[in-house]
């Protein structure tokens, strides 16, 4: 199999420059032009979105675990209950039909405009030596084939960091050890501006993809942040300098600092076409939440994009939606599948021996050996039925939260789907949701 190693010194010498030189896009791509992301046309594309949580990165609450969240954490978990083998075959299936052609069509008949997904650096560089892109990494092909679906159906798709090498936010859902090493260490700096750089030449010429959001939620709270925080923005100059050297062409999104929410990380825009984002969740519906990312917006004329929101009531949903509407700001909800879950859009029934393997997930591994383990063949059983049953066809899809994006279910969407209430859920908190399934 052959290696190829993106061009670090490109990347570098680049990411060095004092400025970035400004090259307009080419036709056909959405831009960021003042406070709105714009069509070639110059009207605005509203971005109405959905991201693909939990498909190529993995979160402990998806799978009902309490204690091991990470994606490897929940990879040790399957690992030691079903076997290697069965458990590679697993996360082959679980990836290949957890997001699938259909649910695109869905999306876009729905009326969603466009999907956020999340990727992990495993899947475009080489596990064997990590400072190389791999070209034959499995995200590549999982990544082409999403867009030619997003393409074919009319719908914009951004593609959004979510675990750099070494972890940039020190939680779970960047795969690291606990700590942002993506500041820390050089290599892993290194790494993931090849990367970007990677992506970005694979598809600067593809209009379906919408943007790049540089990075997901980096520093976490629980960080040194006094350190930290001067050093994010000098990475995204470095990123957006490799990117531009191969691609004029799609808008840099920038996630600000603490959870997405610490704009004072910013100073002007150092680039045209460059958008920011915010993250919010459990917020209240009131301007105050959002009055300093619009102020930002409107000193600067740059574009604001809500990047998550949403695990709430559809009441909240509605209300939270519409007041960041008013101001211009698109959205995209988290997330759009997950098990026995009202607060997203398509949910994924609970198979029979599924809280046998939530056990031992939400536990230290320290327990594991004192505990009973279900039977082998039980284990693979249930792993199998969660991949049929993550398929869109076999998911319930729940009208009430799409509503509460001013969106609606297609009845033809819904052909072979199941119409059950999700009677093994747990109460919502907050206003009751009569809709919330097909009736």
């Amino acid at each position: 199999m052959i290696r190829c190693v993106l061009p670090l010194a490109l990347a570098l010498f680049a990411a060095a420059a004092p400025a970035l030189a400004q090259t307009s896009p080419a036709p056909g791509f959405v831009r960021a032009e003042g406070t709105r992301f714009v069509n070639p046309d110059g009207t605005t594309f509203p971005i109405k979105g959905m991201s693909f949580g939990n498909w190529l990165l993995p979160e402990g609450y998806m799978f009902k675990f309490k204690v091991q969240r990470s994606p490897r954490e929940i990879e040790d978990v399957i690992e030691y209950l079903a076997g290697p083998e069965e458990a590679e075959r697993f996360w082959r299936d679980f990836r290949d039909v957890y997001i699938r052609e259909e649910d695109l069509a869905f999306l876009k008949a729905a009326g969603f405009t466009t999907v956020r997904v999340p990727l992990h650096w495993k899947f475009f560089l080489d596990p064997q030596d990590p400072s190389r892109v791999d070209p034959d990494g499995e995200g590549w092909a999982l990544i082409d084939r999403v867009i030619g679906w997003a393409k074919a159906h009319g719908i914009k798709v951004i593609l959004d960091i979510h675990a750099a090498p070494g972890g940039q936010t020190g939680v779970n859902h960047d795969d690291g050890v606990g700590y942002p090493l993506t500041f820390y260490v050089p290599e892993f700096r290194r790494r993931t501006i090849a990367m970007w750089q990677a992506i970005a030449a694979r598809y600067r010429d593809e209009t379906t993809v919408l943007a790049y959001d540089l990075l997901n939620e980096p520093i976490s709270p629980y960080s040194d942040t006094d350190y930290l925080n001067p050093r994010l923005e000098p990475l995204y100059q470095e990123i957006a300098a490799a990117i531009r050297a191969v691609d004029p062409n799609h808008p840099l999104i920038l996630a600000a600092a603490q959870w997405s929410t610490n704009f004072g990380v910013f100073g002007p825009p150092f680039a045209e076409n460059l958008g920011y984002t915010y993250h919010k969740f459990w917020a209240s519906p009131e301007r105050r939440e959002v009055q300093d990312y619009v102020n930002f917006a409107n000193r600067w004329g740059a574009p604001l994009f809500l990047g998550e929101t949403g695990e709430l009531t559809d009441d909240w949903n509605e209300k939270y939606r519409t007041m960041n509407e008013r101001f211009g700001i698109g959205w995209s909800f988290w997330t759009y599948k997950n098990l026995d879950s009202r607060s997203t859009v398509s949910s994924i029934t609970k198979p029979a021996g599924w809280d046998e393997i939530a056990r031992f997930g939400s536990v230290p591994r320290s327990a594991w050996e004192t505990m009973v383990k279900p039977p082998r063949d039980q284990v693979v059983a249930t792993l199998r039925a969660y991949v049929e049953n993550a398929r869109f066809a076999n998911t319930t899809v729940n009208r009430g939260y799409v509503a509460s994006l001013g969106l609606k279910v297609p009845e033809a969407a819904l052909t072979g789907a199941p119409c059950g209430r999700l009677a093994s859920l747990e109460p919502v908190s907050g206003p009751s949701q009569p809709e919330n399934a097909c009736p």
